[in-house]
């Protein structure tokens, strides 16, 4: 059963991120339930529900909480939709999207790193979530076997918007991303006859590494 500690600290972060972000309910009942200490290393867990991003191995990390919730209601999720992430990190966005769009939707989530994806995999059967898959590749080439998306999540900072993904996206989808190596500004992307791309601030995050990417 899991510690009634962290589920108090979880509800006091999600809380407040709430009613600074004003998050829709579906993105707060999910932040909710899904346990992201199970998501970062085991020395780390006592910092899960401080809002800050912590390092998971590789160079990389887990972001904030406060950027997992701002890019979950920017995509504006619905259940059965089916979801690419670009960079599935320790799991725990992934699970985030997993809980929101429900058993009949699909996550897939490309990682670069055999050794995070392989965590990552773990991560998510401990956590229970079924409907998440992870799979190793260059993320700026999307993943196209699944494709087309309802929704497209990049975790990690492109020089610009990669052409695979917005083939892989469906009329009338949306990708969330971030563009920009030092200033980094997150882009809500609309494809509809064209692309639409609107700004929503300046963040700060990995780089993506790839064909579309950055050099390593």
């Amino acid at each position: 059963m899991e510690n009634e500690r962290m589920k108090e600290l979880r509800k006091r972060l999600v809380d407040s991120l709430s009613k600074y972000y004003n998050l829709n309910e579906k993105v707060v009942q999910a932040m909710n339930k899904v346990p992201r200490h199970l998501f970062v290393p085991e020395a780390l867990q006592k910092s899960a529900y401080e809002d800050t991003p912590l390092p998971i191995g590789e160079g990389q990390t887990i972001s904030a909480p406060h950027m997992v919730a701002i890019m979950c209601n920017l995509l504006d999720l619905k259940e059965g939709h089916k979801v690419l992430e670009i960079g599935a990190g320790s799991g725990y966005h992934a699970a985030v999207i997993a809980e929101i769009i429900g058993n009949k939707g699909e996550v897939i989530a490309v990682e670069r790193y055999e050794s995070l994806a392989e965590r990552a995999r773990r991560n998510l059967e401990k956590a229970g979530y079924t409907n998440v898959k992870v799979v190793v590749g260059d993320g700026s080439l999307g993943y196209k076997e699944y494709a087309p998306y309802d929704r497209i999540n990049v975790t990690c900072s492109a020089p610009g918007i990669p052409p695979p993904l917005i083939e892989q996206l469906k009329k009338g989808g949306k990708m969330i991303i971030p563009i920009g190596r030092h200033y980094q500004e997150l882009y809500l992307v609309v494809k509809k006859n064209g692309v639409e791309k609107s700004p929503k601030g300046g963040v700060m995050f990995v780089p993506l590494v790839g064909k579309y990417g950055f050099d390593q």
